[in-house]
């Protein structure tokens, strides 16, 4: 009984070649991503029709997901087990487990204080919006980047070294040439940046009209 309590109850899986345990940045990477959906088109609803319901449903669904993953064993995690199905055709990334584990528990307090205001205390404020800001920004780092940014506050709280990172960024190595950025890419950036910067000033006025139905009769809408 308490062998398979303790098969159930645990952080990682024991890959053969791996001495620590780890995961599955894959399947992280896709949960991440379908959290982050489901987060940002909830605060579309309360920002275009000021309905709060859909993101007390995502903030539920967000906590229990990630105490399951954190008190539990990540495998039973919902948006894992989805994320794992998703990319079940992808070679796995392997990631170390302890640092997941530690940004995954600054999911759960962000999440757990999301739940007090908006479920029990039924309330939104700047610190809500700030939370839900953070969360967005680390959900989109991790599915869009593949960069864990709680994982990179691990070091701060443990001497241990981090292993088994994302893209191998905790091992110093030297950059091959497909990595490096030219200075005629750079000027290529800052080139777009500033097209973008005068188009937003030679052009807003012509982009906030608002368009006309283009099979529509004018004649009709000119009479009104």
């Amino acid at each position: 009984m308490k062998t398979s309590v303790k098969k159930t109850i645990k952080f990682g899986e024991e890959v053969d070649g791996f001495d620590i345990p780890v995961l599955n940045e894959r399947e992280i990477r896709a949960a991440a991503g379908i959290l982050f959906l489901g987060t940002f088109l909830s605060l579309m609803f309360i920002l275009f029709q000021g309905n709060f319901v859909p993101i007390k449903y995502i903030i539920t669904i967000f906590l229990t997901d990630f105490l399951i993953r954190v008190f539990i064993n990540p495998r039973f995690s919902p948006t894992l087990i989805l994320g794992r199905l998703i990319v079940r055709n992808q070679t796995p990334e392997y990631v170390g487990a302890a640092q997941k584990k530690f940004a995954w528990i600054i999911g759960v307090v962000l999440s757990a204080t999301m739940f007090v205001f908006f479920i029990i205390v039924n309330a939104y404020s700047p610190i809500t919006g700030i939370i839900c800001l953070i969360c967005l920004v680390f959900l989109f780092f991790e599915s869009a980047f593949g960069i864990c940014l709680g994982c990179m506050f691990y070091p701060l709280f443990f001497k241990n070294k981090v292993q088994y990172c994302p893209g191998e960024v905790c091992d110093v190595k030297q950059k091959q040439d497909i990595q490096k950025t030219s200075s005629s890419q750079f000027l290529t950036l800052l080139a777009f940046i500033a097209f973008v910067f005068l188009t937003i000033y030679f052009m807003n006025g012509r982009f906030a009209e608002k368009p006309h139905d283009l099979f529509g009769d004018k004649s009709i809408e000119q009479t009104k």
